[in-house]
């Protein structure tokens, strides 16, 4: 995010469409030129992207006051997966990229979905892989060590979407949040730089 104009994202779910609006405001202090270009939606796991119902518009963005862009995007035609937004803009001259907002889930249908847990117990390259929890909406593998460990995931040979990995610098744990496992999946296999891979036969 730019340091000089702060640019976040309000939206709701509605079963067709998700509405909301960007908001603005200088955050150094001081007013600045923003020119809103394109607004999408992009799918997080590589898929397609979904425009979001904007025309280009060129605001002044006040240091003391919000200054709102409405939007909304038609998701009648969206696969499932997880969405966020990103924002291609112009601030004082400058061309940017920002994305405004949390993501959003278009949830798979329940019956597509593997739901359970396994434990993993094993450890590679000083990181605990302890368990698999496969969930309506993600996969979360739990971890304890040292530091953020550089994963990537794999389900029956091909990329397997990483969404986030959280970690506690405190305790040393962490999860590493990826895309749901789908019905006809059947091993889930943790890439580790560094280490051997992790199998994990998945529930």
């Amino acid at each position: 995010m730019d340091d000089r104009v702060s640019i976040r994202a309000k939206f709701e779910r509605f079963p067709a469409a998700v509405k909301g609006a960007f908001l603005l405001r200088g955050a150094d202090g001081l007013p600045h030129q923003v020119r809103l270009e394109t607004a999408r939606a992009a799918e997080l796991g590589g898929g397609e992207s979904y425009p979001v119902g904007t025309e280009p518009v060129v605001l002044e963005a006040s240091p003391t006051q919000d200054t709102f862009v409405p939007f909304e995007i038609s998701t009648m035609e969206m696969p499932a997966g997880w969405y966020r937004l990103e924002c291609g803009v112009v601030i004082d001259g400058e061309a940017a990229v920002v994305h405004p907002g949390e993501p959003f889930l278009m949830p798979w249908p329940r019956a597509a979905i593997r739901r359970g847990s396994v434990t993993i117990d094993t450890k590679v390259a000083g990181v605990a892989f302890e368990t698999l929890e496969c969930l309506s909406d993600a996969i979360r593998v739990s971890f304890a060590a040292d530091a953020p460990p550089d994963v990537s995931f794999t389900i029956d040979g091909r990329p397997h979407a990483l969404l986030e990995i959280e970690f506690d610098d405190e305790s040393g744990r962490g999860r590493a949040i990826g895309y749901p496992a789908l019905r006809g999946d059947e091993q889930l296999s943790i890439q580790l730089r560094g280490g051997s891979p992790v199998q994990v036969r998945l529930p």
